[in-house]
């Protein structure tokens, strides 16, 4: 996570465990695997992915997995499977008292130049795309608490049920002394009457909602960061205060966390991604070294962690949902340089985890919806960018918002939603793995985990034949039912990419993009994800 000045502070990346397996009792049936890992907890904080491996061991669930066989038509040998998820289930829709929220993270310190006409149309977006709010990231700048305000005021002008709540940055706040404490509880108070102020409870009078990006290293002058936060944040607001719901995200052994007493709930910021998987983890390139890998993206390991660890304590646990991760800052600048595996769908395999488990998930947050630093946003590039726009300018993400309102929606539900309209979203990186790049940066941290692949999700009304062409001699048509399919096929050199979802000789969606090509010899290093949807 990096905001115009958050950026100065390393992003802390923690080693997390993976606990046995939790139970399965979902509402909906998932047609998908769900698999979850176990691993032993590392306590140490480290600002760059570890180069070494854990040994991992697997309990894989009983989910009917549907995959269908491709037709090719090309002159290269290739192969490519797809697995889908049903779109229909008999599971009643929740009650009240159980409803489910999807947030996505809105960083403050990327919006300087916004106006309320701006924050409005961001919420407008992402409100028709089945999200129901914005965590509020924000950091020391001045200027942040007139974009906070301005938010709000839109949230309220755009005539939605949409809710916000401040996420603060304790990498960038400050946070030693108990005025620092007494800044963060001033927002609190501020907006705890607001109308579109989130407030939850699981049980009792719902209390404003917040929560945090760190803050482990937060004492407020006290002699511990659990007596800074909880005698200088959460009893003040709580003894004559209008009370909080703090759901924080602390670097921490999670062993702990359910004995907190200044805490409501806990948000496992890396569960949205496998932070676990290194270069170290792929001890072969042959195709099962590769499926192994695969099938631990997008997996629940860290959310049974939580949710072990959260059991009995009363608290609840929000879940990380991301589509991507890379970022690619000089040692000269900012020092972050490194990836994320986000291969083999990543962001449709999350969200079917999260709701296979939305029983014990009450809220789930999207990362993010506009950190152009860390390529895992999914709204507009507006704003001002953190010096990223080497990676990011043309390499717009809002086709994954198509792929946000359905699984949104089934989160929400219980049910997944039947599709009446044809889509397809794809996306890939802009050139080889391995090509070579006169850029002065290295390649990123873990760069040899990814595959060169076009990825697509499609997401069919009824049984349908895709088709996926790369070239004008290479196509594979794939036979999918109907609900959500996920797709790939190999690229090399030189390729394009554009999809089809036809019914007899009748074409339902159809994209590209005309000005991709699959760039063998690239001027930089670039391993975000290009991505364009059909309308």
């Amino acid at each position: 996570m990096l905001s115009i000045t958050a950026f100065l502070f390393f992003t802390i990346v923690t080693v997390l465990v993976r606990a046995a397996p939790v139970p399965n009792p979902a509402l909906i049936t998932v047609t998908d695997t769900v698999t979850l890992y176990s691993t032993v907890y590392k306590p140490n904080l480290i600002v760059q992915p570890s180069t070494s491996t854990t040994p991992t061991t697997s309990t894989t669930s009983t989910s009917k997995v549907t995959t269908t066989t491709p037709t090719t038509t090309s002159t290269t040998k290739t192969t490519s499977t797809t697995s889908s998820v049903s779109s229909s289930s008999s599971s009643p829709v929740p009650t009240a008292s159980s409803a489910r929220y999807v947030f996505a993270h809105h960083m403050v310190g990327n919006t300087y130049p916004y106006k309320v006409a701006d924050w409005l149309a961001d919420i407008q977006k992402a409100y028709a795309a089945g999200i129901d709010g914005f965590a509020l990231n924000m950091g020391i700048d001045s200027w942040q608490s007139a974009r906070v305000a301005d938010a709000y005021t839109a949230a309220a002008q755009s005539g939605t049920p949409f809710k916000l709540f401040i996420s603060f940055d304790m990498t960038s706040l400050g946070c030693s002394s108990p005025a620092d404490a007494a800044n963060l509880r001033s927002y609190i108070t501020t907006y705890a009457n607001h109308p579109n102020q989130f407030r939850y409870s699981s049980s009792g009078t719902p209390k404003p909602f917040a929560s945090t990006f760190s803050g482990e290293n937060c004492n407020f002058g006290q002699g511990s960061y659990t007596a800074g936060w909880q005698t200088q944040f959460y009893q003040p607001l709580t003894n004559g205060g209008p009370g909080v719901s703090f759901w924080p995200s602390f670097f921490v052994d999670p062993a702990t966390l359910g004995s907190q007493q200044f805490t409501d709930g806990a948000f496992a910021w890396n569960s949205g991604w496998p932070t676990q998987l290194t270069t170290g983890s792929l001890s072969t390139n042959s195709e099962s070294g590769r499926t192994s890998l695969a099938s631990q993206v997008g997996d629940g390991s860290m959310d049974s962690q939580y949710l072990n660890a959260l059991k009995g304590s009363g608290k609840g646990y929000l879940a990380a949902i991301s589509p991507w991760f890379f970022t690619h800052y000089s040692p000269q600048t900012y020092n972050k340089n490194w990836i994320y595996l986000a291969d083999d769908h990543l962001y449709a395999k999350r969200w079917e985890t999260v709701i296979a488990n939305r029983n014990q998930i009450p809220i789930a947050e999207i990362i993010t919806w506009n950190d152009y630093g860390e390529s895992h946003y999914i709204g507009p590039i507006e704003g001002a960018q953190p010096n990223s726009q080497a990676w990011v300018d043309g390499f717009d993400h809002t086709g994954w918002l198509a792929i946000t309102s359905y699984y949104a929606k089934a989160f929400k539900t219980g049910v997944y939603p039947t599709i009446s309209k044809d889509q397809v979203v794809l996306y890939a990186r802009p050139h080889p793995r391995d090509a070579n790049s006169p850029d002065p940066v290295a390649r990123p941290t873990n760069y040899q985990l990814v595959s060169d692949t076009l990825w697509a999700v499609v997401l069919a009304s009824a049984p349908s034949t895709v088709t996926i062409t790369t070239s004008p001699t290479t196509s594979q048509s794939f036979s999918v039912p109907a609900g959500v399919s996920k797709l790939s096929v190999p690229l090399v050199g030189g390729n394009t990419m554009r999809a089809t979802v036809t019914r007899g000789s009748h074409t339902f969606a159809d994209t590209g993009a005309n000005s991709f090509v699959f760039n063998a010899n690239p001027p930089s290093y670039n391993f975000n994800a290009y991505v364009v949807a059909s309308p």
